[in-house]
């Protein structure tokens, strides 16, 4: 089958349930934690992506193993440094920040070198936001330019650090965390607001944490060298995966859905307040919290008199994966949206911010930039009627499924390339737009327009 997908049509009106994959942040962390426990955990609902199967096949190469029960992986941990790795071992992470990131952080102590490497996209991103402070902790590290691929050997002369992380990266604060845990001693963190997963975690497990909530970031204190108990975790639904059918809604005309049993940790709804603050309607159902994090069914029904928003940039962390689908509610709405300091975009599997803009100006938006500030002159008549294709953009997963968005809600017909990008995160993104009555195929065609 054809590594692309055309679309013709705009989708027609529904009212659907449904279930979208696990959350992929707490999938790669759960492994990461019951990989340094002591006994069997049981992860159920796991999300089986390839970023999660790499995070498997990694702590196995480090002498870690698992098994799965239906929908249920026992993992073997043999407690803090309980890895067990081969003489020049190599880890790849593929596409994965997060597993890339925070397996260096788990191999402080490692006698052996260990040598880290990743994809393409991966292998373009910045790697010195983690191996900085792993240096200050005392690892040894290796790399060309800041990017992977990275050898790394530990030491058992670690000494605990203080660090003020700036840029609001989850992925560095847990990080440092990660290493503070393998490290004697009380490291301090200054970290600006990010996702929390890792802080409930470390609450969950009793591992010995003191956080202190500021107004602009969090003050973290971790007392390493604790040990900790395997433990049992259910995966909810995936906030980001759940952002695609929730705009799908939104721009669709008298639709209604409900996607039941959704991580809405507050470090991860910035979508939610954004979109709300334009005038949709998007309401939490059968709240519950489950070992710290807070999990809901999400209403969500057709908005037809969405608003621009100038975007707080105290939201910018706790929407940072789901932007693009955010351009796409901005380019639908009355007036000029604004949004700042999204830099960060830059910095994920492809350059997110530029190739945003970039889809929007293709199907006829006007953007306005000055750095990584932009403004989003939004119509609210927009529909589409042109043939447009969309490739070359380093196959990220966001860009495929924001560009399906797009063609389902706005018409027009399109060719989207990198169909297969998806299976990092989402694998069963097309299977439930279909479910909701999208029409999709594969049959080739030729379409001339602009390229991504």
């Amino acid at each position: 089958m054809p590594n692309k997908i055309l679309i013709n049509k705009k989708i027609s009106e529904f009212k659907k349930k449904i279930e979208v994959s696990s959350d992929k942040s707490l999938s790669i962390r759960a492994i990461l934690f019951a990989s340094q426990a002591v006994g069997k955990s049981k992860l159920s609902n796991l999300l089986e992506s390839e970023d999660v199967i790499n995070t498997l096949k990694a702590v196995k190469k480090l002498g870690i193993n698992y098994e799965k029960k239906g929908k249920t992986y026992e993992i073997e941990g043999f407690g803090l440094n309980g890895f067990n790795p081969k003489n020049n071992l190599i880890i790849n992470a593929g596409n994965s920040g997060t597993l890339g990131r925070l397996i260096l952080s788990l191999l402080v102590r490692s006698e052996k070198k260990i040598k880290l490497i990743g994809d393409k996209s991966l292998s373009k991103r910045d790697f010195s936001r983690v191996t900085v402070p792993l240096r200050n902790f005392g690892v040894n590290i290796e790399s060309k330019g800041n990017c992977l691929p990275v050898e790394i050997q530990g030491s058992n002369f670690l000494r605990p650090i203080n660090y003020y992380e700036n840029k609001g990266s989850a992925q560095c604060k847990s990080a440092i965390m990660l290493a503070a845990l393998n490290t004697r001693g009380i490291t301090k963190i200054k970290a600006k607001k990010s996702r929390n997963h890792t802080e409930l975690f470390f609450k969950f497990l009793k591992i010995p944490i003191k956080i202190i909530n500021k107004k602009k970031y969090d003050i973290i204190e971790i007392n390493g060298l604790h040990q900790y108990d395997c433990f049992n975790y259910i995966i909810p639904g995936d906030i980001s995966s759940s952002a695609f059918f929730i705009v799908l809604t939104l721009l669709s005309k008298n639709s209604e859905l409900i996607i039941k049993k959704v991580n809405i940790n507050k470090s991860r709804i910035g979508i939610i307040s954004i979109l709300n603050k334009m005038n949709a309607n998007i309401i939490f159902k059968n709240i519950k919290t489950y070992k710290g994090e807070k999990t809901a069914d999400i209403y969500v029904k057709s908005a037809n008199k969405l608003k621009s928003i100038n975007c707080p940039s105290k939201l910018n962390s706790s929407a940072i994966d789901e932007f693009l689908v955010i351009f796409l509610v901005a380019a639908k709405s009355k007036g000029i949206s604004i949004f700042k300091d999204l830099g960060e975009l830059n910095e994920k599997e492809s350059p997110r911010l530029n190739i945003g803009i970039e889809l929007l100006r293709m199907i006829g938006v006007k953007v306005e930039r000055k750095k990584n500030d932009i403004k989003i002159h939004g119509n609210p008549n927009l529909i589409l009627k042109d043939k447009y294709s969309v490739k070359n953009f380093l196959k990220d997963h966001r860009v495929f499924m924001m560009s399906c968005i797009a063609a389902l809600t706005l018409g027009g017909k399109w060719e989207i390339h990198d169909k297969d990008s998806i299976k990092t995160s989402f694998p069963e993104f097309i299977n439930i737009l279909k479910k909701i009555g999208a029409k999709l195929n594969w049959k080739k065609e030729k379409i001339s327009s602009l390229l991504l």
